[in-house]
């Protein structure tokens, strides 16, 4: 960005109404996870080495969702940095708020307990907040040229629609509950559910933003299957991360994963129509 952005009164306007709607895409995408008391656990018994895992790959993941993307229309590397920079300062303040209006965080919390709780709270809200321009403004809908994504933009707009979807269910005891009751025939029926509605959300549906599929078995060689693949192993890391695979056999494992990559691969397949 340069200097003059920061003399002139109309782009410090434009600048101050971008993040505001970033503050919001960041409350809208992130209020679930700051109300559900899995997360507020799991950032206070989160080993510091996997909260660091966690912020750390979400690094990555957020300037790629500010190249596409972005919660302002100014484009290039150093705008992409430093839109990824504030998008995730902007998950940081949010969350820290609203956990201490909750009561969540309060005067008796150790600042470890306190920090853990914000930072994994804070790249949902990073994702929302970098989403805020394509989702929260009245104009700038469609794609530009710039906007239109490679086969592999593609494919990591998926991953970041499956890590989404993904945190929202992985901390739930309800989703091992689930994985507990899957006999290997319902296993089963949830990878080619979760694999036909991928598809046809991605293809089929009518939804705005969707691929045209013209060759159908191309589109699902090249981009189903890869999608469903990129969400069952952001399932899995989601599932480490979370300490979720510790202490169970492998069966386990896998049957709690192909239960949460149900919902990834929604993520993955909404991902493109969201950005």
């Amino acid at each position: 960005m340069s200097l003059a952005a920061f003399i002139d009164p109309r782009l410090e306007r434009n600048y101050l109404r971008d993040l505001g709607r970033a503050f919001a895409g960041a409350l809208v995408f992130s209020i679930p996870l700051l109300m559900t008391m899995e997360m507020w656990e799991a950032g206070v018994a989160m080993a510091p080495w996997r909260l660091l895992l966690f912020v750390g790959s979400g690094l990555p993941l957020l300037y790629g969702l500010a190249y596409y993307a972005g919660f302002s229309n100014r484009r290039g590397l150093f705008n992409d940095l430093l839109d990824t920079a504030v998008a995730l300062a902007v998950g940081f303040i949010t969350a820290s708020i609203l956990l201490i209006l909750f009561g969540v965080v309060d005067w008796n919390a150790s600042p470890r307990e306190a920090l853990g709780m914000v930072a994994i709270q804070a790249v949902p809200g990073a994702l929302g907040a970098l989403l805020a321009r394509k989702q929260l403004s009245g104009g700038d809908k469609g794609d530009t040229d710039e906007d239109q994504a490679s086969y592999m933009g593609e494919l990591f707009l998926m991953s970041a629609g499956a890590l989404f979807f993904a945190l929202n269910i992985a901390p739930t005891e309800e989703m091992i509950l689930i994985a507990y009751k899957t006999t290997a025939v319902h296993a089963l029926g949830l990878i080619a559910l979760s694999v036909l509605l991928l598809h046809l959300i991605v293809f089929k549906a009518g939804f705005a933003g969707q691929e045209e599929a013209d060759r159908p078995l191309e589109a699902f060689l090249y981009f189903t299957l890869p999608g469903y693949a990129i969400a069952l192993g952001i399932s899995l890391f989601v599932l480490f991360v979370f300490g979720r695979t510790d202490g169970h056999s492998i069966d386990g494992v896998l049957h709690t994963m192909i239960v949460l990559g149900f919902p990834s691969a929604i993520g993955a397949a909404a991902a493109r129509l969201l950005v």
